[in-house]
Order: structure tokens, then sequence, then C-alpha cells
């Protein structure tokens, strides 16, 4: 590809600069099976569902689609709830402090390829922004010495107190052109979920970049990506 096309490269985070999704597949692994285990009908939870009902979206959303996929109607309650609370957004504040406690002690790392390519793109001038359905991505980003990067980024927390809607719609990564004063079209997408490609494509963005950490080549192409690789290195 040729990055004179562009002006602007919008990444996701998790799977994409910082391999978090790890820690988030850890921590939604061991707060739904322990959720789980009160229900003697239910299967444990796998690493299948955290790519079907998890990957890229809201944390919110993503208890949603999954209990939704397993029949269990639970109170959506409030962002305030208390981790110990029987709602959507008790069970969502449980995992974010799993997600919490782990970064702080483990820290977190950058994919080699990834800090390569957002050095050689910065260089180059091109306007540089984050968008992810995390409320963490900031407290990611200054972990892993890339806060500088990135003069906008839209997180959950952008999404929720702006009343964006999250991926697979595209209202994010608008907001995040429009902050960095880029048209759409001058804009590449760079997402290794199935709902963040879905969302590059129904944005009317100039690439959609699949990044297969796991969803898939042959998925993220049928979802929308324009091209996908392994590693981000093969974009330098």
């Amino acid at each position: 590809m040729n990055w004179s096309d562009f002006d602007a490269a919008l990444f996701d985070l998790d799977g994409v600069i910082t391999p978090t999704a790890v820690v988030h597949m850890r921590a939604w692994e061991r707060m739904f099976n322990e959720f789980l285990a009160d229900y003697a009908d239910q299967a444990p939870y796998t690493e299948d569902d955290y790519f079907r009902y998890l990957d890229g979206k809201r944390r919110y959303d993503g208890v949603q689609s999954f209990l939704a996929s397993r029949g269990i109607e639970l109170p959506y309650g409030d962002p305030s709830d208390p981790p110990s609370a029987a709602t959507v957004c008790g069970l969502g504040n449980r995992k974010n402090d799993a997600f919490e406690k782990v970064l702080a002690t483990e820290g977190v790392e950058v994919y080699p390829g990834s800090k390569r390519l957002i050095e050689q793109l910065a260089e180059r001038g091109l306007a540089l922004a984050v968008v992810s359905s995390s409320r963490n991505a900031r407290k990611v980003l200054e972990a892993a010495g890339m806060l500088e990067f990135f003069p906008v980024i839209v997180d959950g927390g952008v999404a929720d107190d702006e009343d964006l809607a999250g991926k697979p719609r595209p209202d994010t990564f608008w907001d995040a052109a429009e902050k960095l004063g880029v048209s759409r079209d001058r804009a590449v997408v760079l997402e290794d979920a199935v709902s963040g490609v879905q969302a590059g494509r129904a944005g009317g963005f100039g690439l959609v970049v699949g990044v297969d950490r796991g969803a898939g080549r042959e998925v993220l192409l049928k979802n929308g990506a324009d091209i996908v690789v392994q590693d981000l290195e093969e974009l330098l």
C-alpha cells in the first residue's frame, strides 16, 4: 500500500497496538466462568465466545451479547453498580476490576511491528488516533509508552460521554476522523475485530486493514477488510 494516498491512520488498540486482548480474554474467561457456575445447564465460557460476542465491543454491550447467546436475562442496571451486582453493568464492572489488576501488576507490551509502523507514520506526518471500545485505552497507552503518538483517543468513556454508538457502527471512527480534521476517504482503519472491520467498512473510509490475531483472514475479508495482515510490520 502507498501511505502517500492517506492523511490519517485510526488504530484499534487491543490486538492491534498491544496484546492486551490476551489480558481481556483471561479476565472475561475468569469472570464468566465464575458467573456460569451458578447455572447447571450452561456450558463453560470458551475462547470462541470471546471472538463471537465480545471482541471489539464496549464492555456492557459485550456482556449483553454473550448473555443473549446463552438465553440468560439480567437487568441492565447502572454503570455505578458494584462488581457484585447481578446486572449487566455489575458483570462488566467485575471484569474491569480483574483487567485493571493485571495491568497494574504485569504492565503491557507493544507489538514490535506495530510500534515501528506507528513511529514511521508519525515521522511522515500522518495524523494518528486510537479508536477503542475499552475504557482503559489511555491507561494502556501510557503503560505501554505510546501515549505521545496519539493526540486523539476515542475510547469507551468518550463514546458514552458523547453518546456515540459502538462498533460495528462507525460513529467512533467518524468522531476520531473529525477530531483529527481529516476526510474519511483519506483515512485508514486498522482493526483486528470483526465488529471493527465492519465499522470501518460502514464508515466509508479509504482503506480498512484487518489484523489477523485469531479472528481469521477469510472472516475479516468477508466482513469488510480490504486487506489482511498478520503483523503491522507488513505495512511498512
